[in-house]
């Protein structure tokens, strides 16, 4: 989830997908047929469901290793990186091996090496600059006994990587390079790490979608390059009716609005294998997020392509964490063969983000209808 504020540009028009897109988003908002629960006292952690199980006491931010054995996660925001054994909950340090500035975001690569996204520097009295502004990528050797190697470039939130091949997707805006670019503008980039000489490099850089191509004001967020062929990739809108889940065609540049809300908030963070499904933040009656402590929760997105102009989108909540008041689950991943979903326990009250613990989410004993 990003933290930056939201504004407006003048922005130009994109190549769209076909139909009346935005009757499509006009319709979607009628017959969401969200239940709302009564609030519950307590925390999520004193009645568990079955299916759901708790695997650390801390952490954010968790990514699955491709043989699903395995969860690296951020100690804390601007802290040291971790892995964790699924099976027996034995934790690692990762970044413990030489001094840094904390970092962000830790990803495995499809070698073993993990990208990690960091600043070089840390102000205490303002920290937040070292998430946005001066985050940069480096890749870390699997190994763990060297210190990670830059990439040569900012990036803004988030990264993707590429499940497949040695790929990644990122995005600068006007806070990373103000030289380069206005105030609101943000842009994706693609690019290759190549190793020369045991060195990585990221080289075949590409911009791939700038936001002065979208005719409505949004920020930008790299969340995942969408399976099986990796030809998508699915981003963030933020400040586009509170957020929405979109898709960039790699090949033909059209932008698809897959969660298609209007008074609501709504942000991809994990992809299932299939590629059929992503899941996603969602605050169903929100128009932001960002504001007061709005009921977050984690939920199932049909990443339907043929969704006509009249169609709403297929949902399913798998969450229920934001029954109790001042909770919420937050950034959720699924495992490289679907059978599971990571995510973290997050407070209402706190930065977009921050989590406290990582919870493994069963898809094989969930009830039906959160599957």
């Amino acid at each position: 989830m990003s933290t930056k504020d939201k504004g407006t540009t003048n922005c130009t028009v994109p190549e769209l997908v076909s139909g009346s897109f935005l009757a499509a988003l006009l319709l979607s908002i009628v017959g969401l047929g969200v239940v709302r629960a009564a609030d519950k006292s307590g925390s999520p952690l004193d009645n568990l469901p079955p299916h759901i199980r708790q695997l650390t006491h801390f952490g954010q931010r968790a990514d699955w290793s491709h043989d699903g054995k395995r969860i690296l996660f951020i100690e804390k925001t601007f802290g040291d990186v971790y892995e964790v054994e699924v099976a027996t909950g034995i934790i690692r340090p990762v970044t413990h091996h030489y001094f840094h500035e904390g970092y962000t975001r830790a990803l495995y690569l499809t070698n073993g090496d993990i990208l990690l996204s960091g600043s070089r520097t840390f102000d205490a009295e303002d920290p937040w600059p070292s998430r946005g502004a001066t985050a940069e990528l480096w890749v870390l050797d699997k190994s763990l006994k060297k210190k990670p190697v830059p990439l040569g470039t900012f990036c803004s939130e988030g990264p993707a990587v590429s499940r497949t091949k040695m790929r990644i997707a990122w995005t600068i805006d006007h806070e990373n390079y103000p030289d380069k670019l206005p105030e609101h503008v943000s842009q994706i980039w693609v690019g290759d790490i190549r190793y020369e000489d045991g060195v990585p490099r990221l080289v075949n850089r590409k911009m791939v979608l700038d936001t002065r191509r979208i005719p409505f004001y949004c920020d930008l967020e790299t969340q995942n390059f969408r399976p099986p062929d990796e030809k998508e990739i699915i981003f963030s809108c933020y400040g586009y009716h509170g957020g929405e889940v979109m898709g960039l065609d790699l090949e033909t540049g059209r932008v698809r609005n897959y969660s298609r809300g209007l008074m609501s908030y709504e942000e991809p963070e994990g992809i299932f294998p299939d590629g059929m499904y992503t899941t996603v933040e969602r605050v169903p009656d929100a128009p932001d997020a960002f504001e007061g402590q709005p009921k977050l929760d984690i939920w199932k997105l049909k990443l339907d392509r043929r969704l006509g102009p009249r169609e709403r989108p297929t949902w399913q909540r798998l969450t229920y964490f934001s029954e109790y008041p001042g909770w919420r689950a937050t950034n959720p991943v699924v495992s490289d063969d679907g059978r599971y979903m990571a995510f973290q326990l997050a407070r209402a009250d706190e930065a977009a983000g921050m989590g406290h613990g990582i919870f493994i989410y069963d898809f094989g004993k969930a009830p039906k209808g959160q599957q």
